[in-house]
């Protein structure tokens, strides 16, 4: 039997974005070398536009820079500002990558991301990064047109991987996220740390 290992991306896979305060370390820093005002930037882009359309696919990235990034104060490239960002909070967990290289090995083990993502960062993190030679596919918000922890999102996610001969297990660092993929059906396991990874029993007796 098979069985489909399914992973958030940032947070779990990727140090950038995170559920807790303290893995965000990187963004103020970032905004402030551009002249943007972290908490202005938060508020008016991230919370607003990014949240509502973005990650949704209702709208794409650079049209959304391209609309906002002047009233921040930014008179450089949408484009460029985009790239940047992707690469400044895009750091692998490269010890928990090495050890889903090994289960990869496997017949009975398929790999997915399951992941809130705007369609530019998604194929950022697929091609540039390299989750694409690792992973089976990647289900994400703006492809999917609802973000985590909705039903809609885990209904996509599930059409896709296919009838299941047992019960996927999806790893990710939200606990709403977890609790609702708990309740679509899934195992799932809050990721503080590689150990929530690597001690599940599961996990352990094929590493």
């Amino acid at each position: 039997m098979t069985r489909s290992i399914i992973f958030d991306v940032d947070g779990v896979l990727v140090h950038g974005y995170h559920a807790r305060p303290d893995g965000k370390t990187w963004e103020g820093k970032f905004l402030i070398d551009l002249g943007i005002d972290p908490v202005r930037f938060r508020d008016e882009f991230i919370y607003d536009i990014f949240i509502k359309k973005v990650v949704v696919g209702q709208t794409a990235l650079v049209d959304a820079l391209d609309r906002r990034l002047s009233s921040f104060g930014y008179k450089g490239s949408a484009i460029a500002f985009a790239q940047h960002w992707a690469a400044r909070n895009s750091f692998p967990n490269e010890e928990l990558l090495a050890d889903i290289r090994r289960l990869k090995a496997r017949s009975d083990i398929k790999l997915y991301l399951a992941t809130n993502q705007d369609h530019m960062r998604a194929q950022w993190l697929w091609q540039t990064l390299g989750l694409g030679e690792l992973f089976d596919d990647m289900f994400y918000s703006a492809r999917a047109r609802a973000m985590k922890p909705m039903a809609a999102f885990f209904e996509f996610a599930a059409a896709r991987m296919g009838p299941q001969t047992e019960i996927p297990l999806f790893f990710d660092d939200t606990q709403k996220v977890v609790e609702g993929a708990c309740n679509f059906g899934w195992e799932s396991v809050l990721f503080t740390s590689n150990n929530d990874f690597r001690l599940h029993p599961w996990i352990k007796d094929r590493l």
